[in-house]
This record gives C-alpha cells, sequence and structure tokens, in this order.
C-alpha cells in the first residue's frame, strides 16, 4: 500500500497570476487525489531575465490574494527569500528536506516549459525528485510535446504526466498588455487581484 502523501507544487512568475493557474491547479488536484497545492512564486528564474519581471512583494501578495478563499491551497516564499538566481532543483529539494520523505510531489507547470526541461539544471536529480505535470493550452503544438516526453521516457525512464485545460488561454503577457493599453481585465483574474493591480499601479506604461 503507497502510504506517500502526495502535494502539487505549482511553480511560476505569476506576474499576474489569473484563472489560468488557479483552475490548471485545481483540475491537478483532483486528478492526482492529491492533499494540496503548493504556489511558489519563482525567486529570480535564469531564463526570464530577457524582461524586468515585477518586485517580489507584489508577485507574493497577489497570489496570497488569489488563494485565500481555497483551502486546498497554499502559496510558499521559499524562492522570494533568495538572492541571486533560484533554480527548481534546489527548490525541491528543500521541500523534501522539510516534508521528509512520506511526501510525493508533483510540479506542475505549463507544457512549454516542459519542452525547455532538459536545459534546467541538474535535470537528472530534479526529474528524481519530484513528478512532472505538464498542462497544454488549446492549440499547442502537441506533437512536440509527444515528442519530448517519449524522448525523456526513454532517456530517463520517468512518465511525465499531461493534463489539458482549456483555460490556459489566459495568460500573464496578454493580463500585462491590456493593463499597459487601458483595457479591461475583468474576469481574467481575481476580483482581489485586479483591485490590487489598480491600487499599486502595475504594468501601466
Amino acid at each position: 500500500m503507497d502510504n506517500h502523501i502526495k502535494v502539487g507544487i505549482m511553480g511560476g512568475t505569476f506576474d499576474p497570476i489569473h484563472y489560468g493557474h488557479l483552475v490548471t491547479a485545481e483540475a491537478v488536484r483532483y486528478k492526482f487525489n492529491l492533499a494540496k497545492v503548493i504556489f511558489v512564486p519563482s525567486g529570480n528564474p535564469p531564463h526570464k531575465e530577457a524582461r524586468v519581471i515585477t518586485e517580489k512583494k507584489h508577485r507574493y501578495l497577489m497570489t496570497i490574494l488569489a488563494t485565500v478563499t481555497n483551502p486546498n491551497f497554499e502559496v510558499s516564499a521559499i524562492e522570494l527569500n533568495k538572492e541571486g538566481y533560484t533554480y527548481t532543483v534546489d527548490t525541491m529539494k528543500e521541500f523534501k528536506t522539510i516534508y521528509g520523505e512520506n511526501f510525493e510531489f508533483y510540479f506542475i507547470t505549463g507544457a512549454d516549459a516542459i519542452l525547455e526541461i532538459l536545459k534546467w539544471k541538474d535535470i537528472d536529480t530534479l526529474l528524481n525528485l519530484c513528478n512532472f505535470v505538464a498542462a497544454t493550452r488549446p492549440g499547442f503544438n502537441t506533437k512536440d510535446l509527444a515528442d519530448k516526453l517519449e524522448y525523456i521516457k526513454k532517456t530517463y525512464d520517468k512518465d511525465i504526466f499531461r493534463v489539458e485545460v482549456p483555460s490556459l488561454a489566459i495568460s500573464s503577457t496578454d493580463i500585462r498588455q491590456r493593463v499597459a493599453h487601458g483595457e479591461p481585465i475583468k474576469y481574467l483574474l481575481p476580483e482581489a487581484v485586479e483591485r490590487y493591480i489598480q491600487k499599486n499601479h502595475l504594468y501601466q506604461e
């Protein structure tokens, strides 16, 4: 009998967090019978250095506001308290240390990130620390993803799970652009997050 407690880890910059993230987390929690999903706003990811990311405290507080009404969701500042680049393998090692061997982790990320996963730091170690769940959005090139998952299975003897989430058509990039252009963002993200963006004048040009 498997006595492991299964926990989801939802990584992302959450700049800003939106309903696509929340629906994905809930769908994966239900599908894999996860005890909870921990949202982990990224600290200083090396792959995002091409653009300026909103200040850590704003992304953290928006994630708190978006998840506070769901008792199965938590938010961790584990990456936000670090200096320098933050890597997923280091974060997962910390979660393993904190929670212990009785916990099994499911790292939830976008399918586009999975296509680049072999470039992540210490991928061999990382694939042994957690299961990966690739969330796909409508219109995503499924052949590229299928080829990548087959290669990982063959090379690393590791399955990556796949979940289709139609609402992933919502994107943080689109929301930032809408705010910058003075366009409405209502119904794309929780109202509390929308009010936070307005109050703190985020994403305005």
